[in-house]
């Protein structure tokens, strides 16, 4: 997800829709008050002059299709695509059964509208169809696409598939010119036609569930297959150890072992086969081993994921029913396989890849209407949190490449081919996985802890902190009940057996309060001496980067704090400052997601109806924001952006005109402390008054089951390496601060917050994020979320101005897929 200048957006509403706040200027064309948030954004029309958005289209065609295997969120994706063609003014088609649909042409081409695309969001696979089409791979078949998209003037098109789908797309794009010639020649097209159709922009946007597309950290429809799959590994679970079974899971994935290998990472598995990194000749025993440790250790259960296209390092198969017979015939061990197939493609999208597929689209339509004769076909990807623009046929090549390392035996290169992300993924898995603690111990003892209100994830971060520890030689203790446990002595040193199984559960397995450390620093200062505490990982909220901060102060008067901090972001709300993403935010705004679809679903049914929702977050407006852009939310009202009685008035209006159309329902967003007098209450009992004799309202407070249930695979994962990297950073930092057996940590850099910033986890001195931060209303003062608002108010229909100044650029690939990932 973005947040600089690449791959952003920036809001240029008009003034009427906003209300007046301090501090005023004044726009030097209109000679009217300016807005300014106090967040530092304009919130007006800038004077440079952007260029205008609603008229980029004007004039041109744009053809969305989907092709080759289904993906969820490629509805989501195609949503935007049609309606922010629709906002520039282009005329938008859908093309139904992929490539098959442009050769056949008819009424498989078709003009779509803003209402064709509404209850799409939340729907999985492809609504307009995908099709495998050996026409398309013939001249013929291909000369018969280019004419129908010619005879409708369509010189843009859009594809959302994997690397053959848009390798078909290039193929396409560079024989046009050839194509177009050989139509007239023939009298399939006029000689007007073809000039006026001289070039066709391609843009791809890549939508597979194995995310086995080189260029993108995710591809469309992989975390919502993570979801299918962790479903069916926690219900397996619970009736392995039932049982005391030994379960061997085939997830998908010919050529890539993503889903294997993140399931392996979110749910503690025993071993994973991937076909990038097979196992060494000796496996067999190291895998027989492995199980019986983990059986004499009190697990009850054991689990095996293999990827479907596992090999040996000769290229051989490895079977799940290979396994199988492995384990049952040296450890006698109760054994299971089974193979998950096409139930990961289906079923509703997650809330992460309805908004990356929003995301895509949009600049998918962006880089169409802006591309030239010039420019080549590319593909919009995610690049941490940035959406990027990349070169198609790179891309493609880079992905064709790991498949030859491969099948070569370059099994170190297949890996680095695979990106940074994948080569993290693995490290951290293989350090979990294979490595148990020495025997020689380092002399260090580290505490973890959770401060602030609970998040779905703490508990994998803390499994994932306590083991890379003991890894590391350390001892390890647990701190129950946050600053208030340390004060008290609710300390326990805690061993790899204790945390297994941490990672599926929700909620705070140590406990967790919201009390900060000021006033206990004297007692907290004789526990630290007490039990010998060397570092401290604080895994938490709000509280847990003020609480930093206040032991950094403390400091000065007591010795004992001198030791290395480091904080671990992890609340629902996703308001620390220093992190893009807190563990917990994302299985929070998947819940407010589904309860909006169900909510939806209702409003359908009863016909002019609006829901007006309640979402946590205190003062900041993530969730809601986000739940807006994932659900298809009309409107959500946030902090950061200070709305008035006329804003209120003017979504009422937006509402009231939306039900004289097909689409007859409304759904509404309210941050729980976005406005002290724009209550949830109020807002409800405004909308029922004015929306008197046209629609009827509904409100729902969502509460505390936002901070409840099994955490999201995304969640269990950045809990993971977060912890990982936590104990690496403060390993290395104990031994930095270590004088003569003991430890002095006096240091701006010696208390850091590790986040994810941009495109990379990155460890930040607390004392620095202090002028990042409004205290006052417990938020970072810059937030990269807001540049998506305008999105979601274009797709919910509203008159603004989009500004693509600030687009993503095109970037090359490259140069950085085989950049090292920094060792764990």
């Amino acid at each position: 997800m973005m947040s600089s200048c690449r791959g952003s957006f920036c809001v240029c509403i008009p003034l009427q829709l906003l209300p007046a706040v301090d501090p005023i200027t004044v726009d030097p064309i209109t000679a009217e008050p300016i807005p300014v948030s106090p967040y530092g954004r304009k919130m007006s029309p800038s004077p440079v002059g952007p260029r205008h958005s609603e008229t980029l289209g004007v004039g041109k065609a744009i053809a969305v299709l989907t092709s080759g295997g289904d993906a969820q969120g490629m509805n989501a994706a195609v949503r935007a695509v049609v309606r922010v063609g629709i906002y520039t003014g282009a005329r938008v088609f859908y093309v139904y059964e992929g490539y098959q649909g442009l050769v056949d042409g008819g009424e498989h081409i078709k003009e779509a509208t803003w209402e064709s695309v509404s209850m799409m969001l939340q729907l999985g696979g492809t609504v307009i169809g995908s099709a495998r089409c050996q026409d398309f791979r013939t001249r013929e078949g291909r000369l018969r696409a280019a004419r129908n998209l010619v005879k409708r003037g369509i010189t843009n098109l859009c594809v959302i598939g994997g690397d053959g789908s848009l390798t078909g797309a290039d193929t396409f794009r560079a024989e046009w010119g050839g194509l177009l010639a050989d139509l007239v020649k023939t009298g399939g097209i006029t000689a007007e036609e073809a000039q006026r159709s001289s070039h066709l922009n391609i843009v791809g946007m890549v939508g597979s569930i194995d995310n086995d597309f080189c260029g993108t950290d995710m591809t469309i429809g992989t975390d919502s297959a993570l979801h299918r799959i962790m479903e069916i590994v926690d219900a397996i679970t619970t009736t392995a150890q039932s049982h005391q079974r030994t379960f061997v899971l085939e997830v998908m994935g010919r050529h890539c072992g993503y889903l294997a290998l993140i399931t392996a990472l979110a749910c503690g598995a025993d071993w994973v086969f991937i076909p990038e990194s097979p196992p060494e000749d000796d496996w067999e025993e190291h895998l027989c081993r492995r199980l019986a440790e983990t059986r004499d250790g009190g697990s009850r259960l054991n689990i095996i994921i293999v990827a479907e296209g596992a090999i040996d390092k000769q290229g051989k198969p490895i079977t799940s029913d290979e396994i199988k017979a492995l384990v049952v015939k040296r450890l006698g061990y109760d054994t299971r396989v089974t193979i998950l197939g096409h139930v990961q493609r289906g079923g509703t999208p997650s809330a992460f890849d309805r908004i990356l597929a929003s995301r895509m689209g949009v600049e998918a339509v962006m880089a169409l209407l802006e591309a030239t004769p010039d420019t080549p076909a590319c593909v919009v990807s995610l690049s941490g949190n940035q959406a990027v623009r990349l070169p198609l046929m790179e891309c493609v090549q880079v992905t064709k490449d790991v498949t030859t390392a491969m099948n070569e035996g370059r099994f170190e290169d297949a890996l680095k081919l695979r990106g940074r992300s994948f080569q993290n993924n693995w490290n951290v898995y293989k350090l979990l996985a294979h490595i148990r603690p020495p025997a020689t111990k380092s002399g260090y003892t580290v505490a973890v802890m959770n401060v602030g209100a609970p998040a779905a994830g703490m508990n994998a971060a803390v499994r994932s902190t306590v083991r890379i520890g003991l890894i590391h030689g350390h001892r390890m203790l647990a701190v129950h009940d946050g600053f208030e446990g340390l004060a008290f002595g609710m300390v326990e040193e805690i061993g790899w057996n204790t945390v297994g199984g941490w990672t599926g559960l929700g909620g705070s397995k140590l406990g967790t309060k919201r009390t900060l450390p000021k006033k206990y620093f004297e007692e907290i200062s004789t526990n630290i001496s007490k039990f010998g505490i060397h570092g401290l990982i604080i895994i938490g909220g709000f509280e847990a980067f003020v609480g930093g901060l206040e032991l950094v102060e403390g400091r000065a008067r007591f010795e004992e704090l001198c030791i290395p901090l480091c904080i671990v972001p992890a609340t629902v709300s996703n308001n620390v400052p220093g992190s893009d993403f807190s563990i917990g935010a994302d299985t929070s705004l998947n819940t407010i997601t589904n309860t909006c679809d169900l909510i939806k679903q209702s409003a359908a049914g009863t016909k002019r109806r609006v829901f007006i929702i309640e979402t946590m977050g205190g003062f900041c407006g993530y969730l809601a924001t986000m739940a807006g852009l994932a659900a298809g939310a009309d409107a959500a009202y946030i902090f950061e952006e200070p709305f008035s009685s006329r804003d209120l008035q003017a979504n009422v209006d937006h509402l009231t005109e939306k039900m004289k159309t097909s689409v007859k329902r409304g759904l509404v967003l309210r941050n729980e402390r976005c406005n002290e007098n724009y209550t949830t209450d109020f807002i409800y009992n405004l909308y029922s008054e004015e929306g008197k004799g046209v629609f009827d309202c509904r409100k729902n407070v969502l509460g505390h089951m936002q901070q409840g249930g099994s955490p999201t695979p995304f969640d269990r994962n950045f809990g993971t390496k977060m912890g990982a990297k936590a104990v690496a950073w403060i390993t290395g930092k104990i031994k930095e601060c270590s004088r003569h057996g003991r430890i002095f940590a006096n240091t701006a850099d010696s208390a850091c917050l590790l986040g994810m910033r941009k495109r990379s986890l990155m460890f930040q001195p607390i004392t620095e994020l202090r002028q990042q931060t409004d205290f006052e209303h417990r938020i970072p003062k810059e937030q990269w979320w807001l540049k998506l608002r305008p999105i979601l108010k274009v797709l919910a229909k509203y008159n603004i101005e989009l500004d693509t100044s600030e687009t993503a650029h095109l970037e090359h690939l490259t140069r950085k897929v085989l950049v090292p990932e920094a060792t764990v």
